[in-house]
């Protein structure tokens, strides 16, 4: 599937997801009943921003597409303020603690991102000095067998023929 295609896909999703918070956010007593709710769409957008990004890899140039994207972007932007202002005034301190948990969640998906690339780029590197010390270790066995073989024809050389004839 192109990721253009994924992208709009996983934009349904978040699209399906809003529209369920702001039918349930009418009916429910409380914030923490649309918690679910508000959990399933930060997934479905965390899969759309992961298609986006898959979709900007891919390159070319679709300007209906582009815009297409970036208008749904700009739509999740604004419901995020929308349900900003479901926690405001009374659930605030959640909001803000729900922001931080964010933030802290983020850095460490950075840093195991980080250390993914890095457990990636150490394992290569292993790999090409085992490469490089076998192809080294054939080089030694390759020069001294010639070494062997030259040294067992110079003693061969030398040894006088015998012949013998028998009568």
């Amino acid at each position: 599937m192109e990721p253009i295609t994924t992208a709009l896909a996983a934009f349904a999703a978040v699209q399906k997801a809003v529209s369920l918070i702001k039918e349930a956010s009418q009916t429910a007593q409380d914030v923490a009943s649309l918690g679910p709710l508000i959990g399933n769409y930060f997934d479905a957008k965390h899969q759309a921003v992961k298609a986006v990004k898959e979709t900007k890899k891919s390159g070319g140039s679709n300007m209906g597409k582009a815009i297409e994207i970036e208008l749904a972007l700009k739509a999740q932007a604004d419901f995020e303020e929308q349900l900003k202002g479901l926690f405001f005034p009374n659930n605030m301190d959640v909001w803000e603690s729900i922001q931080e948990r964010v933030r802290a969640m983020d850095q460490e998906d950075k840093i195991a991102a980080r250390a993914a690339r890095d457990r990636a780029k150490r394992l290569q590197e292993e790999k090409d000095e085992m490469i490089e010390i076998v192809v080294v270790v054939m080089a030694v066995v390759l020069l001294f067998g010639m070494v062997g073989f030259g040294m067992y024809m110079i003693y061969d050389s030398r040894q006088p023929v015998r012949w013998s004839a028998k009568k």
